[in-house]
């Protein structure tokens, strides 16, 4: 016969069994709870229980980082005087890379825009078009020619050694590539691009020269040295002499003058200008 006793006491171990599996259940729950409670962390909700999770510290960026970062994603503005003057220059190179390589014809502002990394309305704000484009071409082909202190050569009042200087400057000048080039384009294309007319007026050196080497044979002139009834007359003829059967020779129609040849040239031509130029 089964007592009361019995059964109470079969019935507090079922008991006590399910509570310890109750509890072994929490503990696994809650012990990864307890290790992560310790970091001060924001909260994170869950349906039981609440755990903490570690926060990652935000980086900060140092002051120099976020100067540079401003730099670069600065946009907008008009360029500094530097910048404009450095991307006129770049335009220049490359339109005269292909002036005095292709000549004038087929070249293009698009052409010209693309090699140099620009686009076709930067270009234009600069350049109004083609014919002005070529003429800052010539223009800065002539400034890079002209010396510094181009005044040094009318110094002094012996007027042979004054035009004896400026014969070889004009011969060296006058046959460097560049030169050579810019005067076969406007040789050829002339005809087809009367705007090159244009051009070669606003950067034509070879005006002022004739204007102040005809100055100094009206100073000689005045001082009776010489006898000369057109003294801008005598400047052009002087600077043809020099300049003509050289020019033709460097540019295929003979053989080129070596550095000798040159000056040997120039000092003959100082001397038959001068025997025609004194009084008799």
């Amino acid at each position: 016969m089964i007592r009361a006793a019995d059964i109470m006491a079969v019935h507090r171990r079922v008991v006590t069994t399910r509570i310890r599996a109750v509890i072994i259940r929490r503990r696994n729950i809650i012990r990864p709870a307890i290790i992560l409670v310790h970091h001060k962390a924001p909260m994170v909700r869950h349906p039981a229980i609440t755990i903490r999770r570690p926060a990652t510290k935000p980086a900060h960026k140092s002051k120099t980082t976020a100067q540079q970062q401003k730099a670069k994603t600065r946009t907008g503005g008009r360029p500094s005087r530097e910048a404009s003057l450095k991307l006129r220059d770049t335009i220049l190179d490359v339109a005269t890379q292909h002036f005095l390589r292709d000549g004038y014809g087929p070249v293009s502002i698009e052409m010209v825009a693309r090699e140099a990394r620009v686009s076709k309305r930067t270009l234009y704000q600069r350049f109004a078009n083609k014919a002005e484009l070529f003429t800052s071409v010539v223009h800065r082909i002539v400034e890079r020619l002209r010396p510094k202190n181009d005044a040094s050569f009318f110094e002094g009042d012996d007027l042979e050694k004054i035009l004896l200087r400026l014969a070889r400057f004009i011969l060296d000048a006058t046959l460097t590539p560049d030169a050579l080039a810019l005067h076969r384009i406007i040789m050829a294309e002339s005809m087809r691009f009367p705007e090159l007319a244009g051009a070669v007026s606003q950067g034509n050196a070879g005006a002022e020269a004739v204007q102040r080497i005809g100055a100094v044979l009206e100073r000689e002139k005045a001082g009776g040295r010489i006898s000369v009834p057109d003294t801008g007359f005598a400047a052009a003829q002087f600077l043809f002499m020099i300049i003509a059967i050289p020019q033709r020779r460097a540019l295929g129609m003979g053989e080129p003058m070596s550095g000798a040849e040159r000056n040997a040239w120039a000092g003959s031509t100082v001397t038959l200008f001068l025997n025609g130029c004194r009084r008799r």
